[in-house]
Parts: structure tokens; sequence; C-alpha cells
């Protein structure tokens, strides 16, 4: 009996849907220990490729016998031979996920979160496996990109798909934790590139400066992109106001937690803006904004339709980190609550400046692991 296969876009929808399914990670513990596929419904086998080489017999116990099995790897290949294993020992409804969690990096799941006013829409492009999320805004037939991944077709086949043409690309600050494909898109759409020029000191590459107070037109039917400074994850952290009713906060604020300020090396120098773009800028802010942020850590932050979203005013009543009125009691916790750093991070902030360009294997291996951006 041939294996046969599940896609990645199949995980994610069984993900979001909430539907059952068994995971059999045939990577080594380390590997599955540090980042794996997060979902409340699935159920979790790890044993690694090489303990299995002789045969799966002593782990067909552990296995059900009515539900799918997927088995997954780190790029497709080992999944492949464990799955056609199962399937010799008799069970039927297995499957190799291809790709494997390389491919779980790379996946972007499109999800609408709002039309706008004057015909205008609001997308959330959700990297599952990697906690990355960007947007796409649309008016009279143009586009905003902000945030962009390194999968930059995503965006350009999704504006296709839209009728819609991509005129400006955004990035809310240097990011340190994955590969930006904000300058290649602008590059390859003829789009304007923003990037806040106090985080573009050592960049090798032009972009237009996007600088406090800076409005953004898209489209005829003026939404327009408001952009905030709001220093803190780093120097020059930039929010945006659109269409005065989303507040989409970069690094700097989640639904679930705030900010690092340490990827720089400048924790203690970068913990007062922080502190001071929570609860002073944004506090001026309307409670009804609806924060839509660059990264989420767990899957619990994703609502029933898959978007990644949340008052501000009811952050600022649950958000652990907005709710520390003592200034030194917020530093301590910050800088003393730091989780690892991003694999490969400083090659990550020199390839978003220009310095290195490396190829896209390397991109792919630089990224590898889950989403550190978060103060826990």
């Amino acid at each position: 009996m041939t294996v046969k296969n599940m896609t990645i876009q199949d995980i994610a929808h069984k993900v979001l849907d909430n539907e059952e399914l068994f995971l059999l990670d045939v990577r080594t513990e380390d590997a599955y220990q540090d980042w794996k596929i997060e979902s409340g419904n699935f159920s979790y086998l790890n044993v690694p490729y090489f303990d299995l080489l002789d045969g799966v017999e002593e782990i067909m116990e552990q296995l059900p016998k009515n539900q799918p099995i997927a088995v997954i790897c780190a790029k497709g290949g080992s999944s492949q031979m464990v799955a056609e294993m199962l399937v010799e020992e008799g069970l039927t409804d297995v499957y190799s996920v291809e790709g494997g969690m390389k491919a779980w990096s790379e996946h972007l799941e499109p999800r609408k979160v709002s039309d706008l006013k004057d015909g205008g829409e609001l997308y959330q492009f959700v990297r599952l496996g990697k906690g990355c999320l960007s947007y796409m805004v649309t008016s009279g037939g143009e586009a905003a990109i902000i945030d962009a991944v390194r999968m930059t077709e995503a965006y350009t086949e999704f504006a296709e798909k839209l009728g819609v043409t991509i005129t400006n690309v955004f990035d809310t600050h240097l990011h340190a934790d994955h590969i930006s494909g904000g300058r290649r898109l602008a590059e390859t759409t003829g789009a304007v590139y923003w990037l806040p020029p106090e985080d573009a000191g050592e960049v090798v590459f032009n972009y237009q400066p996007l600088r406090d107070a800076d409005h953004v037109q898209i489209g005829q039917s003026h939404i327009d992109i408001h952009a905030l400074y709001s220093p803190g994850h780093t120097i020059g952290s930039t929010s945006f106001v659109v269409d005065d009713k989303f507040l989409m906060t970069g690094d700097i604020l989640f639904i679930d937690s705030i900010g690092r300020p340490d990827l720089a090396g400048k924790a203690e120098d970068w913990v007062g803006d922080l502190r001071e773009t929570l609860y002073t800028r944004y506090k001026e802010l309307s409670d009804e904004l609806i924060v839509l942020p660059a990264h989420f850590m767990i899957m619990d932050e994703l609502n029933e339709d898959g978007t990644v979203a949340e008052r501000l005013g009811t952050l600022f009543s649950r958000n652990h980190g907005l709710n520390i009125t003592n200034e030194e009691e917020f530093r301590r916790m910050v800088t003393e609550n730091l989780p690892p750093q991003p694999n490969a991070y400083q090659q990550i902030r020199e390839t978003n400046m220009g310095k290195i360009s490396p190829d896209h294997e390397e991109q792919r291996e630089m990224e590898i692991g889950p989403n550190r951006c978060a103060v826990r």
C-alpha cells in the first residue's frame, strides 16, 4: 500500500479548525522539545528516526488504531520511510507530512480581519509555525503590506487574486527573529519601502524614512496608515493606526505578553522606552482600537476565526505586562525574564540590514525554531 501524503496546508487547517490528529514526530528529542506543531486537539509521540531503523514494532502499542497518524520530520524524507514501515505493520490511515518542519515554518494562512471604510479590506497572514503575523491593507485597487516575511510570493499571489497592486511596504522595526521580505517585496513590485530611520543606521540600501505622525494614503478612499513612534523592542519601533480602528503594534505589545528590549544588546537602555510606550503613549489611545501584533506566542492567542486580535482596553485589563505599577518591578520583570535569543538572530539582523546575502537554504536554516520576541 502506498503511503499517503499530508500537506502543510492540511495540517494548518486542522490546527485552525480544532480537528484531531495524532502526530508522530521523528526528529531528535532536543529538536522536538525546542519546537513542534502546537494544537490543543493533537496527540503527540516523539521517537527519533534513528531509534526506528530496526523497525517500528516497539511503538505500535502507543499508536492509535482509529485515528489518522501523521509522521513528521525536519524535511520530509525520514517521515516517508517511517510511514512506510507503519503501513507494512498493518496501519492504513498513515500520512507523511510533505516538507516537514521546514515547510511548517514557512506556511502562511491569510485571514480576513475586517472590511474597512469605503470598500477597503484588512487581511492578516498567520505564520503558524513561527508565530509571525503580517498584514495587507487594501483600498481603491492598491495594497500596503506590513511586516512581510521572506515568502513574498504569498503576498503577490494574494494581491493578484484580489486584483490590487502593492504600492507600499512597511516594516515596523528592524526584525531580529525572522528575515524580512519587505525590501525584496518592494523591489519586486516597485512599491515604496518604509523603515523607521532610528533602526536604519547600519542598513546598506535605500528606503523611505517612516517618522512619527507620518500619514501614508492607500488608494483613493482615504485609509491612512498613521505612524506612531513607539520604541522599546527596538529604538525605532513604530506602530500604525489604520482606519482609526486598528493598532498594529509590531513587536512592542502582544496579546498575552510584551516585547523584549534586548535583541540589539541594549535591554537596560531600552526598557525605559518600552515602559514609556506601553504605559504612556498607548494609554493616550482609544481603548476601542483593535490590537494587531506582529507575533503571537501560543495557539491560545488565536481567535475562533484564526485571527490574532484584541481590544486595547481588554489588554490593559488582562495583559500582565501592562499592569505593573512599580517602575523598578517592571524593569526587573522585563530584564530578568528573557527567553533564549532567537536562533541566528545576529545573522538575521545583518541580513535585514543588507550586510549579508545568505542563499535560500541558508535563510531557511537561520529561521528554524520558535518565535522568541516576547518577555516571558
